[in-house]
């Protein structure tokens, strides 16, 4: 799929996301949007899989780290034909599959995952088990840049180098906010690369948005032979909606009536310039 097409589907991913966000449940809105471009290429463009076959035994592995970002993956799912697109509209809704955190049972997921921290240590289990059997299936994850405040990170973090597991790729969603602020005023992370590579990962910073710069640095996955790959996205949380941009406040949101038609008009706008 081409990056023109790419972007349409990140655009429909959006519009799934703010009709979960409207819901009577509301949905952790800002990081899901912000995350949306590396799932539209990761799914799209990069992951080896088959929606109609979900534990396909060479499929590539996708886990959701920041689990609380499942809207964005409930819709790049549907979208991508793991499930009927009808079926978001039982987001957080009795006997529904798609609750608000990912759990088993859904095609597409491997993990349930939404405690935070964790995510990076389910990948290097898998990433680990394939190496053994000398599979080449690579794993995918993506995290929250608040969750790298996990001791549990950087344990996954140092494992992974020390077995040398170079089909694992890690993403992280740098958009700089958590729940109760900036990630620098919570706890500090820079230098961020340089932490990761003194762990022994290869690491590139790139624009999380640009999708042409997501498909190109996928496509070089892994980064070096015998290291794990780091991939430091830099995005905005909210991103597409203005008034939810860079907004610590659109972490979790109920859109009501008013303010979902607002969201739309602005993300069919910015759509058609």
């Amino acid at each position: 799929m081409d990056s023109y097409m790419i972007k349409e589907k990140a655009y429909s991913i959006r519009k799934h996301i703010l009709g979960m966000g409207s819901s009577r449940t509301g949905a952790h809105i800002g990081g899901s949007l912000s995350s949306t471009d590396i799932l539209a290429v990761l799914f799209f463009h990069t992951l080896s899989m088959r929606p109609s076959e979900p534990k396909w035994i060479e499929r590539d592995y996708f886990i959701l780290s920041k689990g609380h970002a499942c809207s964005a993956l409930y819709s790049v799912l549907a979208e991508k034909g793991f499930f009927s697109t009808d079926e978001l509209s039982t987001y957080c809704q009795p006997n529904t599959r798609l609750a608000g955190h990912p759990k088993k049972g859904l095609p597409g997921i491997e993990f349930p995952t939404g405690s935070l921290g964790h995510g990076l240590s389910l990948a290097v289990g898998t990433a680990l088990a394939l190496k053994k059997q000398k599979k080449s299936n690579k794993v995918y994850v993506l995290m929250g840049d608040g969750e790298l405040q996990e001791g549990s990170v950087w344990e996954a973090a140092m494992s992974a180098s020390q077995y040398q597991l170079d089909g694992l790729i890690a993403i992280v969603d740098r958009n700089r906010l958590q729940i109760s602020d900036q990630t620098t005023e919570v706890m500090g992370l820079e230098p961020l690369q340089d932490r990761w590579i003194s762990f022994g990962w290869n690491v590139q910073e790139i624009d999380g948005h640009c999708i042409d710069t997501l498909m190109n640095t996928f496509a070089k996955t892994p980064f070096e032979s015998c290291k794990p790959s780091l991939i430091i996205a830099n995005t905005i949380k909210g991103k597409g909606v203005s008034f939810m941009e860079n907004n610590k406040k659109s972490h979790y949101v109920k859109l009501s009536s008013k303010l979902y038609q607002k969201a739309v008009v602005e993300l069919n706008k910015n759509w058609e310039m």
